[in-house]
């Protein structure tokens, strides 16, 4: 509450100044004319003088009204009206005045004693004098009533805010521009705190993920890297595969050379071709599309099969349905017969075999069949499970049929896509054309691949310009199982990407440099299985089995290595032999090392340039070894975990403690005496206390007599001294040991 001036009350009042000073002198109460009043002051001068005024109203009503105008214009003391009547309802001090001392002494009583009229025109006064007063209270209550409503919603914005967590994801790639549109920040403030991590970036550099994120959790952020792919990957678990319908199957051609590999392929295209077009076909593609009089289809890999499963396959793809050997029925089991069924039995692809060469004399279908039977494919006409075609591909003889048990394996694998799902495929080749630019063949796999589609391959990424299939007609749409050539690459994609239809550019070009970055790194850090990491991934679960690749000199070699090593498997892990054969280590090799996770082993063989390019290269383990005996032990090491070096401690010897001597500046030196083995200086030593140790550390000085010496052998006495440790008593072992690095053998 503001003080209020003498004078003013004294106005206010219409009494003069004298009067008011006067009564406070009775009260002992010393004012000037300016001087400010109290509170208790105030209640004095009111209580008094307000009285003699209702007095003067129950005379004079016309003198009450102007009485009451001057209260009205009294805008300075509304609330010292107030606090005097709540004085005159409250005990009160009785005021000394000489004149009508009998009215105050009711005041101190709840009922007042003037008569009932006054009294009412004394309630109808209050009203209209509080009035004003009342009006004057609410615009500055009003006032302060906002500021602190304002005040308080503010608080609890902030409050809200601080309570609401906010959570953000921040891709793996991110420019500063990006960066600020997510975090609904300006780009200036991003490039500030850049700048106080020490680094200097334009608005649309790119920044490393991991800055991004400490950045966004200093201003408030509950943030994450997510990986672009991860969401890619969620949107299509939670796609409903609703409209599966069957699809052509992929099948690939494998076998020996010169077992007519090319001319059965030859023969297939032909007989699609000979009822609709004349004059051949061109092949412009790796891949082809064959249809049958019924209108089902094939489509045909024209890589060769051990080619396709190794580069393919090293890149994850997974392209093949069935593998169709191919064997020559006067050539039998060759080489690469042997090669082409374990690429297809690791990665767990049917077979069907195809007996060529049929029409030729020296011709023996059954002699192919004995020789396959050995390698694990039994006939069906033998009770076995593989099917087994005799062919010519020369004459075409039982071509038909051979298509006709494809689609029979087919349908029993129940081959079937989803069309109306996002484009997805795998780049068979790719080639840099002088007019078209970048071109590469894609099967696509699930989906179907349009014109103006947004695709992510690999490293590179683009949009889809144009598309034509294996005859060279244009197409607006590719379903599954359909190779086409798509034109529309930012970059020369490698065969065995797998290519993937995006919602727009931005995420494809965030996935390409992601995956760059990623494998710029890989590059550096990474590498293939090696031997001495078999035990350490087998402890973390990462692998179940060892995969081996044999190659010997001699056929005797190879069947004694098989036989040993598959013998050595434990509960945890399976040593599982994928290929074994003779020859030297080919490139052919490595790249199967590379996509099914095993290591070469070599007996007596060694691998050409390509293959220790392709080694170097693809970082796979490739072992050389001479003597039967270390291939097994070493296999036998890998899976037990006792390729790394262990530690194992050797007692060089022992002294007792006959004597300390106390040597100033140099500590306690022990007078010992060799009990068994040597002491060596510099050496390992334990201090043993009543068969307890009680200091591990080094032997800081060894002397014998004047002279330091290295070594003190048994029998002899000598002085020892302990590096910083001086509690050495009489009776005390000082044990000399060394710690080496051996080969556990347990």
């Amino acid at each position: 509450m503001s003080k209020v001036r003498l004078q003013d009350v004294a106005k206010e009042l219409g009494k003069s100044v004298k009067d008011i000073r006067d009564l406070l002198k009775t009260y002992g109460i010393e004012k000037s004319n300016f001087s400010h009043l109290e509170e208790e002051e105030l209640q004095i001068i009111y209580d008094n003088f307000i009285t003699e005024k209702e007095e003067d109203i129950q005379q004079k009503p016309q003198e009450m009204k102007k009485e009451e105008i001057k209260v009205e214009k009294r805008e300075e003391r509304p609330l010292q009206v107030e606090s005097s009547k709540r004085y005159r309802r409250e005990d009160a001090r009785p005021p000394l005045r000489d004149k009508k001392e009998v009215k105050p002494k009711p005041q101190q009583k709840a009922p007042p004693p003037p008569p009932p009229l006054p009294k009412e025109q004394k309630v109808e006064e209050k009203p209209k004098r509080e009035a004003p007063v009342e009006k004057k209270t609410s615009k500055e209550e009003e006032h302060l009533l906002k500021k602190l409503e304002q005040q308080i919603e503010k608080k609890k914005r902030e409050e809200k805010k601080e309570e609401e967590v906010k959570i953000i994801e921040i891709p793996e790639v991110v420019t500063v521009r990006e960066l600020s549109e997510i975090l609904k920040v300006p780009p200036n403030q991003i490039m500030a705190e850049l700048l106080k991590k020490g680094i200097l970036a334009t608005i649309n550099q790119t920044i490393p993920s991991d800055v991004a994120l400490s950045i966004a959790e200093d201003m408030g952020f509950l943030a994450e890297i997510k990986k672009i792919e991860e969401k890619i990957e969620e949107e299509e678990e939670r796609e409903e595969e609703k409209n599966l319908q069957p699809r052509p199957p992929v099948v690939v051609v494998m076998g020996h050379v010169d077992h007519g590999k090319t001319t059965l392929l030859d023969a297939v295209r032909k007989t699609n071709v000979a009822e609709r077009e004349k004059g051949g076909i061109t092949q412009q593609i790796g891949a082809s599309v064959v249809e049958l009089a019924d209108g089902r289809r094939i489509t045909f890999l024209d890589t060769p099969g051990h080619e396709a499963f190794t580069s393919l396959r090293a890149r994850g793809a997974q392209v093949t349905d069935i593998a169709v050997l191919v064997v020559a029925a006067d050539d039998g089991v060759m080489p690469q017969t042997v090669e082409a069924i374990n690429h297809a039995r690791a990665f767990n692809v049917p077979i069907l075999v195809a007996v060529n060469k049929i029409d030729k004399p020296g011709a023996d279908p059954q002699k192919v069949r004995r020789e396959l039977s050995e390698l694990g494919l039994i006939p069906e006409e033998w009770g076995g499970d593989t099917i087994f075609v005799d062919v010519s591909a020369k004459t075409g003889k039982n071509i038909d049929q051979l298509l006709e048990y494809i689609l029979l394996l087919a349908e029993m694998l129940e081959l079937k896509a989803d069309p109306t799902k996002k484009a997805k495929g795998t780049i068979i080749e790719s080639r840099l054309d002088k007019q078209k630019g970048v071109v590469a063949t894609v099967l696509v796999q699930e989906g179907t691949l349009k014109v103006g589609d947004v695709f992510v391959a690999g490293i590179t990424y683009g949009k889809v310009r144009a598309m034509m299939d294996d005859k060279g007609r244009r197409l607006k749409s590719a379903g599954p199982s359909t190779p086409v050539e798509v034109l529309g690459f930012e970059d020369l994609p490698m065969a065995g990407d797998t290519l993937k239809v995006v919602d727009d550019e931005r995420t494809a070009r965030h996935i390409a440099e992601a995956r760059k970055l990623q494998k710029e790194h890989l590059e550096k850090v990474s590498k293939g299985l090696a031997l001495e990491e078999v035990f350490r991934k087998i402890q973390e679960g990462e692998i179940r089995e060892l995969r081996l690749i044999v190659k010997t000199d001699t056929v005797g070699s190879l069947e004694a290595i098989k036989k040993s090593l598959s013998e050595i498997s434990t509960q945890e892990v399976a040593v599982k032999i994928i290929h074994g054969d003779v020859g030297g280590i080919t490139e052919n090799d490595i790249m199967l090392a590379k996509a099914s996770g095993a290591i070469v082993i070599g007996f007596n063989t060694r691998p050409d340039v390509k293959a220790k390019e392709a080694a170097e290269r693809e970082k796979v383990d490739v072992r050389l070894y001479g003597i039967i005996y270390e291939v097994v032990d070493d296999v036998k090491k890998a899976l037990k975990g006792m390729l790394k070096p262990v530690e194992k401690e050797v007692v060089l010897g022992s002294a007792e403690v006959r004597a300390v001597f106390k040597i100033k500046s140099v500590g306690s030196v022990a007078g010992c005496y060799v009990l068994d083995g040597k002491i060596l200086r510099n050496a390992k030593a334990r201090l043993i206390r009543n068969g307890v140790v009680v200091y591990d550390g080094k032997i800081e000085g060894l002397k014998r007599f004047k002279e330091d010496v290295q070594e003190v052998a048994r029998g002899y006495e000598c002085g020892i001294k302990l590096k910083d440790y001086n509690d050495i008593k009489v009776g005390d072992i000082i044990e000399c040991y060394e710690v080496k690095l051996e080969q556990a053998q347990l």
